[in-house]
């Protein structure tokens, strides 16, 4: 058993060691050079330094986002009168939907009870050969479905 694995290893290695000089020699071979007779090749012009529309010696620097504009748009999220101020029912208000799904009575308080149903049905829900566990193809159906992302009317 011993020889034939280290027959294999002896072959693995040739075969690394045949495609790194086969890879070195194709990145060294010579550039065809053109025929003695032809016309030479049309020069070149040199391309001017800098760019034309920078203004002064330094180059333009790329802009960045900076971290109020991204915590603007986390308030106008929430903001959903665009009154400047969030108030509670605004904060609020994106998670009412998912809420009033698990409050079954509707009295607008969630009791254990009503959790451990709706997660108990959840869990029986994703569990497709019913045999008391998920497995991760089971587990992937439970991940909440996100909405598609609007087409572009460009």
């Amino acid at each position: 058993m011993g020889r034939v694995l280290a027959g294999a290893m002896a072959a693995l290695l040739l075969a690394a060691g045949g495609l790194f000089w086969w890879q070195g020699r194709a990145s060294n071979e010579a550039i065809p050079q053109p025929l003695i007779g032809s016309p030479p090749p049309p020069a070149v012009e040199a391309l001017p330094e800098g760019d034309p529309d920078a203004v002064g010696d330094a180059p333009p620097m790329p802009g960045e986002a900076s971290p109020q504009s991204r915590e603007q748009k986390r308030f106008g999220r929430y903001d959903h009168n665009r009154d400047g101020v969030i108030t509670r029912v605004e904060m609020m208000g994106s998670r009412v939907k998912a809420f009033k799904a698990l409050d079954r009575n509707n009295d607008n308080l969630l009791s254990f009870e009503e959790w451990a149903v709706t997660t108990s049905d959840r869990f029986a829900k994703a569990d497709g050969n019913g045999d008391g566990k998920l497995t991760p193809a089971e587990f992937v159906t439970t991940a909440p479905k996100r909405p598609a992302a609007p087409k572009c009317r460009c």
